[in-house]
């Protein structure tokens, strides 16, 4: 490879952050690019030329203007933006920015759990209607309470790492029914289980009944493909018990929308709630905005607006860098399957 690397960046400029890049790829050239967001938007071509790492959120169009790229860093963990992009065809790798957004989700998640055993929709109506009222429903805890995830990746990781420390049980469905380590996944050091030992059961697609249908918090926790989309139905939906609660920050898709909204409308489980839909934004004169079994929030459980967003790209970036020029194995890296849509 050719050494110093000339690297292009087209992410908000932290100083810290290159000072980051400069010590792991020392002597390397760092030209900075606006930061693009719209798919439709270009780079100046002199920035292009001789460019051996890209970082980006979104590419530009005219990404065919780059002479000799190696490797693209995108900020998203997300990957199905590039996918028209000619990457297998030129040899160039791709790592996304996995690991970035466990955190703040798993906060998410654990704190619509609270919302949900607390009865906060019910309080906060007391409180809007000036009612007093300490019933036993409201001191609930999440203590012995049971989490299911369908999917074990780095969001369902740190969330089960939170959910141990307040007591619950947790229980993970894979497709093949085994959790593994995960060495080449970025994770914020001291979250997550990178070696795979927190969950108390895993199940294989063959035990869905007795997974679903023993769970008060039922969260999905895996990436939106052609083989997960639609994959919850009423089949599944109806496994889970009335007093259960369906938590879902991956994406709405997951679960058929015409299913889940009679799920919802007819009651089959207490509540659910969604941090992702089928539409963006979502229409005002949509069913989901009136259920009054359902907390919406508008994709924000963790998002590039994010107080620790950018220090985290710099961080997986650079530790790339020292794996690239040391002929290690990449943080995050892409593989051919997932690269042509797999």
């Amino acid at each position: 490879m050719k050494t110093p690397l000339t690297i292009l960046l087209s992410i908000e400029e932290s100083p810290a952050g290159i000072a980051q890049i400069r010590q792991a790829c020392p002597g390397c050239e760092i030209r900075i690019a606006p930061w693009i967001t719209d798919p439709e938007a270009t780079l100046d071509t002199a920035l292009l030329k001789g460019v051996d790492v890209f970082v980006c959120e979104v590419p530009p169009k005219n990404f065919a203007e780059f002479d000799c790229l190696k490797w693209m860093q995108i900020t998203s963990a997300g990957y199905s933006h590039i996918l028209h992009l000619p990457l297998l065809e030129r040899g160039i790798r791709v790592t996304n920015g996995l690991g970035n957004f466990d955190g703040p989700i798993a906060e998410w998640n654990l704190l619509m759990m609270l919302f949900w055993r607390r009865h906060m929709i019910d309080q906060l109506a007391n409180q809007k209607n000036h009612v007093w009222d300490p019933a036993a429903r409201f001191q609930s805890d999440l203590f012995g309470s049971t989490i299911g995830f369908y999917g074990y990746g780095g969001i369902a990781r740190e969330t089960a790492r939170l959910a141990k420390a307040m007591r619950m049980k947790v229980w993970v469905m894979t497709r093949e029914g085994t959790v593994k380590k995960r060495p080449l996944t970025y994770c914020v050091e001291g979250t997550g289980d990178p070696e795979g030992i927190l969950p108390d059961r895993v199940f294989d697609p063959s035990g869905m009944e007795e997974f679903l249908g023993g769970l008060d918090y039922f969260l999905i926790t895996m990436p939106l493909t052609d083989s997960t989309k639609g994959l919850i139905g009423e089949r599944e939906l109806r496994m889970l018990r009335p007093d259960a609660v369906l938590i879902n920050p991956a994406r709405a898709q997951i679960i058929e929308e015409e299913v889940f909204l009679r799920c919802l409308e007819e009651k089959w489980i207490r509540g659910a709630s969604l941090d992702v839909h089928y539409a963006y934004p979502l229409p005002p004169d949509h069913p989901l905005w009136d259920m009054p079994n359902l907390i919406m929030t508008p994709h924000i459980s963790g998002s590039s607006m994010s107080p620790h967003f950018l220090a985290r790209i710099y961080d997986i970036f650079s530790k790339n860098c020292t794996r690239y020029l040391g002929s290690a194995p990449l943080l995050n890296e892409l593989t051919e399957s997932q690269l042509r849509g797999g």
